[in-house]
């Protein structure tokens, strides 16, 4: 089983997508172990404050250390060491082979950031991996962290229908996308499905998909070549 702590301002926005489709099903079966902290409980006055001015002026508010560091230390008190992760447009871009990674790990904790950013002794003293989507900016890491705790979860055995369905997928292989997919019916709106697929011939259909693969990402994806 993976167990996830995910700290958060925003615990009532992100519960309804953890608890729907595979990572409800999997929480159910015992695969997957989801935690939503709000690291408000944290602040240390009486206001609940997370969030101040920034020394040296400019816009927008800074999450504060007090909470963050609470909030981290209490979850690891709690329930133990988490890889921890830190949602961030400078982190490294989150792939597939990132997500297979950190589904071997026990456990997880992962911060969504809000406002303007975080105080950088938070990043600096708490040992993160920084993980970004992509070269866009959101309002808190919310969005992103949902991203991969599913991303990470699907790879866990059983939490999908069929386990091979985590395998013959785009990024499997780092370098390619995955081929195209038909199903019934055969046609539709003149559209045919191509005839190899109904061939029942598994060599020819294994060629077609590789194929098809291949050419699908010197398309879309040439940089995935480079």
């Amino acid at each position: 089983m993976l167990e996830i702590h995910l700290l958060t301002l925003f615990p009532e926005a992100v519960k309804p997508y953890l608890d729907a489709s595979i990572l409800g099903r999997a929480q159910k079966a015992g695969l997957l172990d989801v935690h939503l902290l709000d690291f408000r409980r944290f602040a240390d006055d009486k206001h609940r404050t997370v969030d101040d001015r920034p020394f040296g002026g400019g816009p927008g508010m800074v999450l504060k250390c007090a909470p963050i560091f609470a909030a981290t230390e209490w979850v690891e008190r709690t329930y133990g060491p988490c890889r921890k992760i830190l949602l961030t447009p400078a982190g490294a871009t989150f792939r597939q082979s990132h997500a297979v990674e950190l589904s071997q790990e026990q456990r997880l904790l992962l911060l969504c950031g809000r406002y303007e950013g975080f105080d950088e002794r938070i990043r600096l003293a708490l040992n993160w991996t920084e993980f970004s989507l992509g070269d866009f900016v959101l309002a808190g890491g919310e969005l992103p962290a949902l991203a991969i705790v599913e991303a990470t979860a699907r790879l866990i055995p059983g939490v999908l229908g069929h386990n091979e369905s985590a395998v013959h997928e785009s990024f499997t292989d780092p370098n390619l996308l995955d081929h195209p997919h038909y199903t019934r019916p055969e046609v539709f709106r003149e559209l045919q499905t191509p005839p190899v697929l109904l061939s029942g011939d598994h060599g020819e259909i294994a060629t077609w998909r590789h194929q098809q693969a291949v050419e699908r990402t010197q398309k879309r994806r040439p940089d995935l070549n480079h």
